[in-house]
C-alpha cells in the first residue's frame, strides 16, 4: 500500500505509522458527561468500507495525516494534512 502525502508525494507504507481511527479530531467538549467520555476513549466501531484514519509520517516529514481508507479493498481515498482535516471539522 502506498499513501500520498501531501507534503512528499507518494510514499510506501513503512514510512508510517497508523494510529487509530480520526475520530481523536473531534473530541467531547469538556461539558460532556462521563458517559460520554467514556464512549470516546473505550468504544469504537469496526466498519467495512470507508473510514477516516490518523497516521503518522514519523519518515518523512514528521506530519499527521487524515487518511480516508477503505477497509474492504484498502484502496486510499483521499489524504490531508490533519491540522487541516481538524480545522474543516470544526
Amino acid at each position: 500500500m502506498r499513501i500520498a502525502c501531501p507534503l512528499c508525494g507518494e510514499r510506501d507504507l513503512r514510512e508510517f505509522t497508523y494510529k487509530g481511527a480520526a475520530l481523536a479530531l473531534a473530541y467531547p467538549s469538556e461539558a460532556a458527561s462521563a458517559q460520554e467520555w467514556d464512549d470516546y476513549l473505550h468504544n469504537r466501531d469496526n466498519p467495512a468500507g470507508p473510514t477516516r484514519e490518523l497516521w503518522y509520517h514519523g519518515s518523512g516529514c514528521t506530519s499527521w495525516l487524515v487518511v480516508t481508507r477503505n477497509t474492504v479493498t484498502h484502496e486510499i481515498l483521499a489524504v490531508e494534512l490533519a491540522e487541516n482535516a481538524e480545522e474543516a471539522s470544526a
